[in-house]
């Protein structure tokens, strides 16, 4: 078995990684550290979330450095303020032995002023979110003419967010760098044109399949009414009563729901989503770190980035509308080596979006039955007897157990435990009295569920399509169909035929045919909305 020993790496770095408990590198880890620490020029490691890239980057990043220049020499870019924090938190603990080299983090929703200070103070290493780095850049606050390495972490992300021109103009505002490394879980065509259109023949390592799902990951699915969908998720929780995990929805209004819902029902919970400010989401995470929260309810934009260990579900409230999205879902669970389960609740008009999903992830996500109110019942009994088993007695107990020893000699241990469970569970008891069955009986066939995969497609043409990326979705009030009506009049290319719409939360993407495709773009492109500036640009390939 390999060890960190034999990867190249210098001794005060191995005493950090020995003092985190780390015993042996992941294969990410093992594969792109010792080619990394070579100085490579240009590097894409393709490798699932949780599985130890920022080591993978990290410990080569601080070997590299040089920690008696005192400006910015690494960049390390990544879609969200959680995965940038995250990164952050990661290289203090690396350079626990490597005192001279500093770093910072850079992201939106907190002090610039506080950013820009730390940094001229003299920082070797920036770990920044697009937006943030460009404000930066744009103040002139930062300089990065002396920035030898750049590492584009989660490229896949950022590109889904919407974030390929703010990509571009970084790169190109690095012109001194003497190595880009990409690493991305998946390997669409737009992570492709970045390596394609600013790396020279890149070192390339992939671990496990290309855009396939951690084989460390069960993934499982339930079918049941629409109406039910919240009866469903509740039934999924109390069946497994030691699930620590999260909850996705796909919009802030739902996972705000949910929260609400399960809160009354007694579950310690709380809401991530783009509403909340930094202070507000620090806090919710620290509590889930230290388990104070059993659950958290997620937009996808709030929950990028997050790394934290043992989660051991994750459960699609609603699926993606992008197939893609649902491996980065999964991904928070079955990390550094363990186990997980990603659960979807969907009903069957749904059923073909499933399919979509395990193509993608080149893996079978297995059709499972709601367990019956007895069996839920069942096993909160089981799972609050074990509580009771492993509680540690307090010796002042002892003190008043004599003015009741008399009343419970009369009863026999089955009778006692009885009313103990009754006292504590009969709430819970009584919910799953004459709860309904939420098992769909009826599955579609499979040539009904190929033509419901049509049910999103506005219009149909039987010529071919290019993909349009446009910077608006849900969080801008947009819908399918007043999207649809929007670029059509702002374009005034009404006779257009629209395929695919995927609605995103932070952005669209639209299938246009191609005669209209170009004209749509250039027509929409640089106009404004709500006072933002519109971006809408085409995709790399077109669809037949």
């Amino acid at each position: 078995m390999t060890s960190f020993t034999d990867l190249g790496l210098e001794d005060n770095l191995l005493h950090a990684i020995t003092d985190l408990g780390f015993e042996s590198p992941t294969p990410i880890q093992e594969k792109a550290i010792p080619v990394l620490l070579t100085g490579v020029k240009d590097f894409v490691g393709l490798a699932q979330t949780g599985t130890g890239k920022t080591a993978a980057f990290g410990l080569p990043l601080l070997q590299l450095i040089e920690a008696n220049h005192k400006y910015p020499q690494a960049l390390i870019v990544c879609p969200t303020r959680e995965l940038c924090i995250q990164i952050h938190n990661d290289f203090k603990d690396f350079k626990k032995y490597k005192k001279q080299i500093f770093t910072e983090a850079v992201y939106g929703g907190t002090s610039i002023t506080a950013q820009i200070r730390n940094i001229k103070s003299g920082v070797q290493i920036v770990a920044a979110t697009p937006g943030r780095l460009i404000d930066l850049i744009e103040r002139k606050a930062i300089d990065l003419h002396k920035v030898k390495y750049v590492v584009l972490d989660e490229a896949d992300e950022m590109l889904n967010m919407g974030f390929r021109d703010d990509i571009d103009f970084i790169l190109e505002n690095t012109v001194n760098r003497e190595a880009t490394w990409l690493f991305s879980a998946t390997m669409p065509d737009d992570v492709r044109a970045i390596s394609r259109n600013y790396m020279n023949k890149p070192v390339e390592i992939t671990i496990g399949k290309k855009n396939a799902t951690n084989a460390n990951i069960e993934h499982q699915y339930y079918m049941t009414s629409a109406h039910l969908r919240f009866d469903a998720l509740k039934r999924l929780i109390d069946f497994n009563p030691d699930l620590y995990g999260i909850i996705f929805t796909r919009t802030k209004a739902g996972a705000q729901e949910v929260t609400e819902k399960l809160s009354k029902e007694g579950y310690a919970l709380e809401p991530l989503h783009g509403d909340l400010s930094q202070q507000q989401r620090d806090r919710v995470m620290r509590r889930f770190r230290d388990k104070s929260l059993q659950l958290l309810v997620a937009t996808d934009v709030a929950a990028r980035g997050i790394d934290v260990d043992g989660i051991t579900h994750v459960i699609n409230y609603e699926l993606p509308d992008d197939p893609e999205v649902y491996t980065h879902r999964s991904g928070r669970t079955g990390r550094a080596g363990k186990t997980g389960i990603c659960l979807s609740i969907c009903h069957s008009r749904e059923l073909y979006r499933i399919r979509e999903i395990e193509k993608l992830i080149k893996a079978p996500i297995h059709k499972m039955d709601f367990p019956e109110a007895a069996d839920v019942c069942r096993k909160k009994v089981q799972s609050f007897v074990q509580q009771l088993l492993q509680t540690e007695t307090d010796d002042e107990i002892e003190g008043f157990l004599h003015t009741i020893n008399s009343d419970l000699a009369l009863l026999s241990a089955e009778e006692l435990l009885k009313k103990i469970i009754t006292l504590q569970l009969n709430p819970f008891l009584e919910s799953y009295k004459n709860a309904p069955d939420l098992n769909v009986k009826r599955i579609p066939k499979e040539k009904e569920i190929r033509s419901r995969s049509d049910e999103n497609r506005v219009r149909k043409s039987d010529g071919s399509f290019k993909k349009l990326f446009i910077n608006l979705g849900t969080k801008d009030g947009f819908h399918k169909l007043n999207l649809l009506q929007f670029v059509l009049n702002e374009s005034k290319l009404r006779n257009a035929e629209i395929g695919k719409i995927d609605l995103r939360e932070l952005n669209s993407w639209i299938e246009v045919d191609t005669k209209n495709a170009t004209a749509m773009a250039s027509r929409i492109n640089g106009k404004k909305f709500k006072g933002r500036v519109i971006r809408m640009n085409e995709a790399s390939h077109t669809r037949k």
